[in-house]
């Protein structure tokens, strides 16, 4: 259910064999409100700090299925990130101000869940989001579940 509502929303979970390195990228660009599915938005300031809403943890932190909101700061950074050069952004929620979950992919299947073992999402988390050049403009993006998948999570600029 969550990959329909992803494909449907425009942000497309894909797959890459390499990260493309992206370069040249302005904090300007980055400043602005971004957003995927289910109510996920980031708002990024100039003055380098940030507003959460209900995004998904990244990596294998994305199939213990919270969403964050909360508040915290970001910054656009071109320190190699060991699987990619270019330039990243990196996004931390230092406070968290509420926590949700996604269903879990077995119920959307009619798969009766035994139990709800969720946590929480913790009470800060950063995110390091890669950055790609559409024609579009600028979209961020991360790695969820295993990260040796690529299976990517777009968040797309609003005009």
């Amino acid at each position: 259910m969550l990959l329909a509502l992803l494909v449907l929303s425009g942000c497309v979970p894909g797959r890459y064999a390499d990260v493309p390195a992206v370069t040249g990228v302005s904090a300007a660009e980055i400043v602005g409100t971004w957003r995927c599915i289910d109510g996920t938005e980031v708002t990024m300031r100039a003055d380098g700090t940030a507003g959460v809403k209900q995004l998904d943890g990244q990596d294998f932190d994305f199939d213990r299925q919270w969403r964050m909101s909360g508040t915290g700061t970001w910054e656009l950074t071109d320190r190699p990130m060991g699987w990619s050069d270019g330039q990243h952004v990196s996004l931390s929620v230092t406070r968290r101000t509420s926590s949700a979950w996604r269903e879990p992919a077995d119920a959307a299947d009619g798969v009766a869940v035994d139990g709800d073992f969720r946590e929480p999402a913790p009470d800060s988390y950063t995110w390091t989001l890669e950055l790609e050049r559409r024609e579009k403009g600028l979209a961020l993006y991360f790695f969820y579940s295993d990260p040796d998948n690529r299976n990517t999570y777009y968040l797309e600029k609003t005009r």
